[in-house]
C-alpha cells in the first residue's frame, strides 16, 4: 500500500488526509449518492455531484467533492477544494487538518506540519503527527506522539501502521489479531490468522495479509485475503496483493493476469496507479524499467531499489551506487541491497572501504533480532562471512536454507564457491552444475572455480575443455595457471604437462619450464608404474621437442632408452 509519497508531488509554495465528512449528504440524489460511496466508486459519486448537484452556501458540496477526490487518490484535487474552502470559509470544521493530510499524501511533510499547527487538538491531528515524526525520521517527536496514542481502534491502528513501515511485521500482526478478538469478529473454527468476518472492517484481512506478505509467508497472505476479495473484487490494494502474491509463489506471468483486472481501473490517475505500474515491470522482468522506474523513484517506496537492481543487472555498478550513496537505510531490504552494491563496487575498484561497509550492512542485517531467522536474515550472515573469508560460517548458514532456496542460481554460486574454498570440491561441483543463467556460467569465477573441482575430483580432462572454450584473455591465462598448478598438486601430471606447455609458449619463463619438466617427469613415471598408458610417452616427447634446453634433450634421452629396453615402440 502506498501510505503517502516520498517525493513531493507539488512545489513548496503550493497553496490538502482523509477528508471527513461534511455533514449530511446532497439534498439530492441521496440514495444514488450512497450506494456510490458504499461501492468506493467516487468517480461516480464525483460524476454525480458535477452533473447533478448545486454548490451549497455551507460548503457542504465542496466537502463531498474533496472527499470524493481524496479517496479516489486525486490529493491535489482534494488539496486545491480544500484551501478554497479554508480561504472562504474558515470556521468550517477539520479544514486545517483535511488539508495537512493532503499535504501529507503528497509527499509535503514540512507543509503538512506547518499547518496541523493551525489544526484545534483531535485524534486525527495526534495520529498525523505521529505519521509525520515517522517521516520527518524525528524520533523524539515520534515518542511524544506514540505516548499521546489511546486505547482506541484507529490509534492502533497508526501504531501498526508504524510498526509495519518499520519492518516490524510481528508486532503490526499482533495489534490486527488483538483488535479482531476485541470486537469478537473472529471465525469458530481454530485459525492462526484471525480472520475476520465484520464487514465494517473487513480491511483488517489486508493489513495482516500485507504483513505475512513482508514475512515471505506469501500462501498465508493469500489465505488472508481471500475474504476480503470475495466481498471487493475490484479492491486495488488487495488485487494488487494478491498478484504480488502469485509473483513470489509462482511466476511474472501469473502475477500479470492477476493485477490485469485492475489496470485499467487505475489507468492514468486511479488510486493505485503508480504502483500497480512499478509492479508491471517487476513482473515482466524489468522490461521497460528505464521507462518507469526513474520517474517513480521517491514516489513508490520500492521504485529506487529496483531500478539499483536494474543497474546491478546490467553491471552498472557506478550508477547503482550512485542512486544509494545518500540513502540512510531504514529497512533491512535498503541494508541488503546497500551492501550488494558495496561489496559489487568494492571488488570492480578493490576498496577495502566499499566491502567494509558492506560486511557492516549485512551484519546488521543478519544479526537483528527481527531477521536473524529469516532466509534474508541467513543470507546477509552469511554475506558477511563471505567478504571476510570464513567460509566455513558461511556453509553453517547457506546450509540452513539451501531447502529454501535449491533452483536459485545466484544461491547456488555463493554455496558452491563456499564448498570449494573449503575443499568439498565433490558437493561444490554438483552445486555449480546445478546453476543454469548463462551469464553467470561465462564469469570467470564460475568457470575457473569449477575448474578446480573437476581436478580435485580427477576430472582434469573436463577442466582442460573449459580452457580450449575459452578466447584468449588474461582470464584464459589465468585459468591455465589454475590447472596447471592444481593438477601438479593431486598428480594429475599428464595435463599438468599440457597446461605448463602452453604456458611457457604463451609467456617463456623458467617456472613455467620446471613446472612442465617436473610433470614430464611425473607422466613417464607413472607410465613406469602402469599406471598411465605407454601411448603417452609419444604425446610428452612431443612436447619435450618444443623446449630447446639441454634438460629437455637429456629428459627425452632417457625416456627413449628405457623405451627401447622395454622393446616399446614411440614415435
Amino acid at each position: 500500500m502506498i501510505l503517502s509519497r516520498s517525493k513531493p508531488a507539488l512545489g513548496s509554495n503550493s497553496d490538502s488526509a482523509k477528508g471527513k465528512r461534511g455533514g449530511n449528504l446532497p439534498n439530492k440524489n441521496t440514495s444514488q449518492f450512497e450506494d456510490y460511496l458504499s461501492k468506493r466508486d467516487y468517480a461516480g459519486a464525483i460524476t454525480l455531484l458535477e452533473f447533478k448537484e448545486a454548490p451549497d452556501q455551507n460548503g457542504l458540496f465542496y466537502l463531498w467533492m474533496a472527499y470524493c477526490a481524496f479517496h479516489k487518490g486525486d490529493y491535489k484535487k482534494s488539496l486545491s477544494i480544500y484551501q478554497n474552502l479554508y480561504k472562504n470559509n474558515p470556521d468550517l470544521a477539520n479544514l486545517a487538518v483535511n488539508i495537512a493530510c493532503c499535504y501529507f499524501y503528497l509527499g509535503m511533510y514540512e507543509e503538512s506540519k506547518e499547518t496541523l499547527q493551525e489544526s484545534p487538538t483531535s485524534g486525527l491531528k495526534v495520529r498525523l503527527n505521529f505519521h509525520l515524526s515517522h517521516k520527518l525520521r524525528d524520533e523524539s517527536a515520534l515518542m511524544e506522539s506514540h505516548q499521546q496514542l489511546q486505547d482506541v481502534a484507529e490509534d492502533q491502528l497508526s501504531l501498526a501502521a508504524i510498526h509495519y513501515l518499520r519492518a516490524h511485521y510481528q508486532e503490526a500482526i499482533d495489534i490486527y489479531k488483538r483488535l479482531l478478538l476485541q470486537n469478537r469478529y473472529v471465525t469458530g473454527r481454530p485459525c492462526r490468522l484471525g480472520t475476520l468476518t465484520s464487514r465494517d472492517n473487513l480491511a483488517l484481512n489486508v493489513y495482516v495479509a500485507l504483513c505475512y506478505y513482508k514475512l515471505d509467508y506469501y500462501d498465508v497472505s493469500q489465505e488472508v485475503l481471500g475474504l476480503y476479495l470475495s466481498q471487493y473484487s475490484d479492491s486495488v490494494i488487495a488485487t494488487n496483493l494478491k498478484a504480488c502474491n502469485s509473483f513470489r509463489l509462482y511466476n511474472g506471468p501469473t502475477a500479470e493476469n492477476e493485477i490485469r483486472s485492475i489496470v485499467d481501473q487505475c489507468a492514468n490517475e486511479g488510486f493505485g496507479y503508480d504502483l500497480i505500474k512499478h509492479n508491471l515491470v517487476v513482473f515482466r522482468d524489468g522490461e521497460g524499467a528505464m521507462q518507469v522506474f526513474p520517474g517513480l523513484v521517491d514516489v513508490v517506496p520500492e521504485a529506487r531499489l529496483n531500478l539499483v537492481i536494474h543497474y546491478l543487472r546490467n553491471n552498472d555498478t557506478k550508477e547503482a551506487y550512485d542512486l544509494l550513496k545518500d540513502l540512510q537505510p531504514s529497512v533491512p531490504q535498503e541494508y541488503i541491497l546497500k551492501g550488494v552494491v558495496n561489496a559489487a563496487l568494492g571488488q570492480d575498484i578493490n576498496s577495502h572501504v566499499h566491502i567494509k561497509t558492506a560486511e557492516e550492512c549485512f551484519n546488521l542485517v543478519g544479526s537483528s533480532s527481527s531477521e536473524c531467522d529469516t532466509i534474508h536474515g541467513r543470507q546477509s550472515m552469511a554475506a558477511t562471512f563471505f567478504l571476510s573469508g570464513q567460509f566455513e560460517e558461511v556453509l553453517v548458514y547457506l546450509t540452513s536454507i539451501k531447502s529454501y532456496l535449491h533452483a536459485d542460481d545466484t544461491f547456488n554460486f555463493n554455496f558452491a564457491q563456499a564448498k570449494t574454498a573449503c575443499h568439498q570440491y565433490k558437493e561444490a561441483e554438483e552445486v555449480f552444475l546445478l546453476i543454469k543463467n548463462h551469464k553467470m556460467k561465462q564469469d570467470y569465477v564460475y568457470i575457473s572455480n569449477l575448474a578446480r573441482c573437476y581436478v580435485m575430483n580427477r576430472k582434469a580432462q573436463l577442466a582442460w575443455e573449459l580452457y580450449i572454450k575459452m578466447e584468449s584473455s588474461p582470464d584464459s591465462f589465468n585459468l591455465l595457471l589454475l590447472i596447471a598448478n592444481d593438477c601438479y598438486k593431486i598428480g594429475e601430471f599428464w595435463y599438468a604437462a599440457k597446461a605448463f606447455d602452453m604456458l611457457d609458449r604463451l609467456e617463456p619463463n623458467p617456472e613455467f619450464w620446471e613446472g612442465k619438466r617436473g610433470a614430464i617427469v611425473g607422466v613417464f613415471q607413472m607410465v613406469i608404474a602402469k599406471k598411465f598408458s605407454v601411448e603417452g610417452l609419444g604425446d610428452i616427447l612431443q612436447l619435450l621437442r618444443g623446449s630447446s634446453t639441454a634438460q629437455a634433450e637429456n629428459i627425452a634421452r632417457v625416456i627413449r632408452r628405457w623405451a627401447k629396453e622395454q622393446r616399446l615402440p614411440i614415435a
